[in-house]
């Protein structure tokens, strides 16, 4: 059960890092052109700056739960260092019932949102409806839900080949 649920969320999170990547590279392709229409063609395309905000709004929202499962996140350890172990285990559980219900509100509230302003459009895109935009905020919470249940379940994985960019096995020095 342990290294399904494991995989499952291992697939989950390579999707997620992909998904972060091409978001990047798709912003970093669009934001030139709208700046070779305006300034060399003389005339500002519509599309480009509301295509390039809405990749912004997947790469944090779907990057930011990659990055949670990877402990990649903003950590202040000032204080928690100083904890002895029983207080900074407590720390520990307190920074995941708060994860818990940051990435409940973001996919209760962001679900509603989404779906409320479905009916609505962009106005430099007009097939476009303003749920979508939203889309990510509750995906993300949904994903980020997702890890921290399985960091509080099986602990923290962020030192799994699958996080980690070295996935060389470090061999033992030579001895002469």
């Amino acid at each position: 059960m342990k290294n399904t649920v494991h995989s499952a969320l291992d697939a989950v999170y390579l999707a997620c890092i992909w998904v972060a990547g091409l978001s990047i590279l798709g912003m970093s392709l669009i934001i030139p052109v709208g700046v070779v229409t305006r300034y060399v063609f003389g005339f500002g395309a519509q599309w480009p700056e509301p295509i390039a905000i809405l990749l912004m709004v997947v790469f944090t929202f779907i990057g930011a739960a990659a990055g949670y499962r990877a402990g990649a996140h903003i950590a202040v350890g000032m204080l928690t260092d100083r904890l002895p172990p029983a207080l900074r285990s407590a720390a520990a559980r307190a920074v995941d019932v708060l994860m818990l219900a940051v990435s409940l509100f973001m996919l209760w509230y962001g679900t509603k949102l989404s779906m409320e302003t479905m009916g609505q459009s962009l106005a430099a895109l007009p097939a476009v409806p303003v749920g979508l935009t939203y889309a990510p905020v509750p995906i993300g919470g949904l994903v980020t839900l997702l890890f921290v249940l399985e960091r509080i379940v099986f602990g923290a994985q962020h030192s799994r080949a699958v996080v980690t960019y070295d996935h060389q096995v470090e061999e033992a020095p030579a001895v002469n």
